[in-house]
C-alpha cells in the first residue's frame, strides 16, 4: 500500500458545460418533452465528438485497451459515450424540474439500504463517476424514509450549474454538502453527521493533484485512487455500501447497492473491493464511464 504525495496532471475539479445549455434543455423538456431534448443532444454530442480531441483519445483507449473493443467499435463508442452522458444530464434536469414521474426505476440490494437506515446509526455510501448517482435522492424518496444524505465534495465542484438545478427544483430539496478542507476539519463534520444518523456519500474514483493516493487495478491496469474516501470509510466503524445508479432504456434507471467486504482500518482492502465492484458495473454498462481525463496515464503509443 502506498500513501504519499504525488504531483501529476489529473482531474482538476471542474466539469464542462454552462447554465445556458441547461436552460435550453429545461425549455425543451417543459414544452416538448424529454425525448425532444434527446433529439437536440444528437447534435450536441456530435459537437463534442468533433472538438474534444483529448477526451476522445482517453475514451478511445478506455474502449480499445481496457475493454478490448476493435478500433472501429471503440471509435463509434466514443460518440455513443458522449450521447449517453448527455442523456444522464437531461434526465437529471428533468428530475430536478419535477418530471420524475416519467421515469421508472428498480432496486437491486434495497434490503441493504433499508437495514442501514433502520439502524439509525449512520452509514457511508461510496460511488463513482459512472451512471447517474446524482439522481439517487429519487430512489431514497421511493424508500419512504426520512434520511439526510451529506455529500462530501470540494469547493471547485460547487458550481453555478448545481445552484441552478436547486433553483428549479419545485420540491425545494436542499442537499447537504461537506466541503473538504486543508485543515481536515471536514472529518469532524462527517463524524457529527454520522452521530445524527446521517448518510455520508463519497466518490472514490477521482483524486486531485498533490493529494494522498492508493494504487489498485481496474480493468486490467493499475492506477491511482484518492486515499481519503477509503481511509475515512474504513476507520469510522459504520457500514459501507457501494451504490450506483445506472441508466437503462426507455427512461429507466437501476440502482445497485452492495455491502463492502473489508476489514476495519483496511483502506487498501476497501479500495480493492470497490474497484472489483466498479469493474462489474463497467462490464455491464461500458458506455457509462464518465471520467474524461487520463485515468490510467496511458501513453498514446503504449501497447
Amino acid at each position: 500500500m502506498q500513501k504519499k504525495k504525488v504531483v501529476r496532471t489529473k482531474w482538476q475539479g471542474k466539469s464542462k458545460g454552462n447554465v445556458l445549455g441547461y436552460r435550453i434543455f429545461v425549455f425543451l423538456i417543459k414544452y416538448l418533452g424529454i425525448r425532444s431534448a434527446y433529439v437536440l443532444l444528437i447534435f450536441v454530442a456530435f459537437y463534442y465528438f468533433l472538438s474534444q480531441w483529448k477526451s476522445n483519445g482517453y475514451l478511445y483507449r478506455y474502449f480499445h485497451r481496457r475493454l478490448g473493443y476493435s478500433p472501429l467499435k471503440a471509435f463509434v463508442s466514443v460518440y455513443r459515450n458522449y450521447f449517453v452522458f448527455g442523456q444522464t444530464i437531461i434526465d437529471k434536469v428533468a428530475i430536478f424540474a419535477q418530471f420524475h414521474h416519467q421515469f421508472t426505476y428498480e432496486f437491486d440490494g434495497v434490503e441493504l439500504l433499508r437495514s442501514l437506515l433502520q439502524r439509525h446509526k449512520g452509514g457511508i455510501l461510496i460511488s463513482a463517476h459512472i451512471g447517474n448517482f446524482e439522481v439517487a435522492e429519487l430512489f431514497f424518496r421511493e424508500l419512504d424514509v426520512d434520511c439526510q444524505i451529506h455529500t462530501v465534495t470540494t469547493d471547485m465542484e460547487r458550481s453555478a450549474i448545481k445552484e441552478y438545478l436547486e433553483g428549479i427544483s419545485l420540491r425545494k430539496y436542499t442537499p447537504k454538502f461537506i466541503f473538504v478542507k486543508e485543515d481536515m476539519s471536514h472529518i469532524f463534520e462527517i463524524s457529527d453527521a454520522l452521530q445524527n444518523n446521517g448518510i455520508i456519500c463519497l466518490t472514490g474514483d477521482r483524486y486531485f493533484e498533490g493529494t494522498k493516493y492508493l494504487r489498485a487495478t481496474l480493468l486490467g491496469k493499475e492506477t491511482h485512487f484518492p486515499a481519503g474516501p477509503f481511509m475515512i470509510a474504513s476507520r469510522l466503524g459504520v457500514p459501507v455500501i457501494f451504490v450506483y445508479v445506472m441508466k437503462e432504456k426507455n427512461l429507466h434507471y437501476h440502482l445497485y447497492a452492495r455491502m463492502a467486504q473489508a476489514k476495519h482500518r483496511d483502506a487498501q482492502g476497501l479500495l480493492n473491493a470497490f474497484t472489483e465492484n466498479m469493474e462489474q458495473m463497467l462490464r455491464k454498462y461500458p458506455l457509462q464511464w464518465f471520467n474524461y481525463f487520463d485515468f490510467w496515464e496511458e501513453d498514446e503509443k503504449e501497447a
